[in-house]
């Protein structure tokens, strides 16, 4: 059975930082782009980073370039999401996504989700 699943959420202060990873299990994530999206409480699912198969590429939505930094490690099927500085608004269940295609901020690209790790930013 294919899955994807993330950890490491939690609760953290503002201005602090959290690593939550994905780990695959059913497949070899080399062969696939791998993103991570998030929704917070009465708010649009939005893409927050993605990176190519290779590692080559990364992408990052506006609101936290600067700030997360997306890297995997394909010996140990896994995905990173290193997250500094994090801000209230940052506050979100995040998801971890899988493609064959290229990155994309387009949800319906993503064959597999994983069912998501919190993360809360709060004083």
């Amino acid at each position: 059975q294919l899955q994807l699943v993330e950890s490491g959420g939690g609760l953290v202060q503002p201005g602090g930082s959290l690593r939550i990873s994905c780990a695959a299990s059913g497949f070899t994530m080399d062969g696939y782009a791998i993103g991570w999206f998030r929704q917070a409480p009465g708010k649009e699912r939005e893409g927050v980073s993605c990176i190519s198969s290779s590692g080559g590429s990364t992408h990052y939505a506006d609101s936290v370039k600067g700030r997360f930094t997306i890297s995997r490690d394909n010996a140990k099927n896994t995905v990173f999401l290193q997250m500094n500085s994090l801000k209230p608004e940052d506050t979100a269940k995040y998801y971890c996504v899988a493609s064959r295609w290229p990155c994309s901020d387009y949800e319906k690209e993503y064959e597999y989700w994983g069912q998501g790790t919190q993360v809360t930013v709060s004083s």
